[in-house]
């Protein structure tokens, strides 16, 4: 069986089909549903189809419409294939699963709507409604991907399978790699002093008060919130869920009442106070006034002092870089000898579109090897450090190899050979399982597999 790549087999629908099974009210007041398809005791809908060839097109997917259409098609055949299969085999998934990855997805279209309220008048409905059409959808969707991870989990591939992949690709296909880096870094972070941190606290203190004694919390946001998001909206935040937040921040918030005002919170951006706005199921609405801790002069000295000491250390030869790290990082790269971590994929090595333009700009000037001095920088959530940056490698741009980019090549071809892991089993499963195509318009379809047994 041949790889394929026309279909989807990682199952997009759970991407998209997610939300569109929300609008089949709405789509079948236009056309009268029908079902086109079974897999097994498993019906396909018209509006299943339509559903998501409306999310394709509004994603700008224009051309081919038709084979758009029969590939979702076949895509929905495959998911029903595997949901199928996992009524056969009695694959359980608990209602407390369900819900977490509802809640996740929700908090996901929450955010990319703007709140809760804007999700409901899109669909026309409440969020306890969604939530109960989304319930089997996504039930479904985590029985079927059981099922498909259960195909792949013993698909291993050797280097010999890896070389012989790699030299099955037509030397006009070979992708091109752009430059990749790997660097290591100290990173020396100033102390917030406890003066700094009890005049915060005094000041927030002062707002808090005055809320209390009457003013609006909204005024008194606007006019002193150091959230520069949420300051020009009356501190509101917007409709969130649990795990979004600071920790800390959460556990207070989820436990007013609506118009409560809290005591004051610490985070590590600060002290906050907020007051509930609503709570509607699982999600709340706050406004929130955040005086952040900031860093002295004083302590930006000290630091500096530090890291430019350190740096003369390794520069004398009296300590290496990787006991420098371990000795003074803050970073939890200390523990692996400073080696910077890619949080996109967990690994080593950076693209240049992956790194800071303003670190790719000094990488990109140095020697592999060389030691770029101490320089202040911005770290997550506008706290000022301190680095010393060490360049590791550089590649130039080229041709896919062997000899510089294995890993690469052995993660595609462990994904070609999962792809036909997964063909081999539904060449099998179609024959052994009742499938009916009924829509003469479908039956046409350029199928990559055989579904119609007629």
């Amino acid at each position: 069986m041949r790889a394929n790549y026309n279909i989807k087999i990682v199952i997009s629908i759970v991407l998209i089909g997610f939300m569109s099974s929300i609008t089949l009210n709405s789509f079948s007041q236009k056309v009268i549903d029908r079902i086109v398809a079974t897999v097994g005791s498993n019906e396909i809908l018209y509006s299943d189809i339509e559903n998501q060839y409306m999310q394709y097109l509004m994603q700008g997917y224009t051309s081919d419409r038709e084979g758009i259409r029969c590939q979702i098609f076949e895509e929905i055949l495959f998911a029903k294939l595997l949901l199928n299969q996992a009524q056969l085999d009695s694959v359980v998934v608990s209602d407390d699963m369900v819900e977490s990855e509802m809640d996740r997805r929700l908090q996901y279209f929450i955010s990319q709507i703007g709140s809760q309220e804007k999700l409901e008048e899109y669909y026309h409905k409440s969020i306890l409604a969604i939530k109960s059409d989304l319930r089997s959808t996504i039930h479904e969707q985590m029985l079927s991907e059981q099922v498909k991870n259960q195909i792949t989990s013993d698909v291993k591939i050797t280097p010999s399978e890896v070389r012989a992949f790699y030299n099955a690709i037509p030397e006009d296909s070979i992708p091109l790699i752009s430059s990749e880096y790997k660097y290591s870094h100290i990173i020396v972070m100033p102390e917030i002093l406890p003066e700094e941190k009890e005049y915060a606290k005094h000041k927030l203190e002062g707002i808090r008060k005055r809320i209390i004694d009457g003013a609006s919390f909204s005024s008194m946001a606007r006019m002193y919130s150091e959230d520069p998001g949420s300051s020009v909206k009356g501190g509101e935040l917007g409709d969130f869920g649990r795990g979004v937040m600071y920790p800390e921040f959460e556990a207070i918030a989820f436990s007013l009442e609506p118009g409560e005002v809290s005591e004051l919170v610490e985070t590590e951006a600060g002290f906050h106070i907020m007051e509930l706005i609503k709570r509607k199921g699982d999600f709340i609405n706050v406004r929130h006034i955040l005086i952040m801790t900031k860093v002295s002069p004083v302590s930006m000295k000290i630091a500096e002092a530090e890291i430019d000491s350190v740096y003369q250390l390794i520069q004398d030869g009296t300590i290496t870089f990787e006991e420098a790290a371990l000795r003074y990082s803050i970073d939890d790269s200390r523990f692996n000898g400073g080696v910077a971590l890619n949080p996109q994929t967990g690994g080593a090595v950076f693209s240049a579109e992956s790194i800071d333009k303003e670190l790719f700009f000094k990488l990109d000037k140095m020697n592999v090897g060389e030691l770029l001095p101490p320089f202040l920088y911005m770290k997550e959530r506008n706290k000022k450090a301190f680095r010393i940056i060490r360049l590791d490698k550089r590649t130039k741009p080229h041709k896919a190899s062997l000899e510089m980019d294995y890993d690469k090549i052995q993660k595609i071809a462990l994904e070609d050979k999962k792809g036909r892991a997964i063909g081999n089993w539904i060449t099998d499963k179609t024959d052994k399982t009742f499938i009916n195509v009924m829509d003469k318009d479908l039956k046409s379809c350029n199928f990559t597999y055989k579904w119609d047994q007629e």
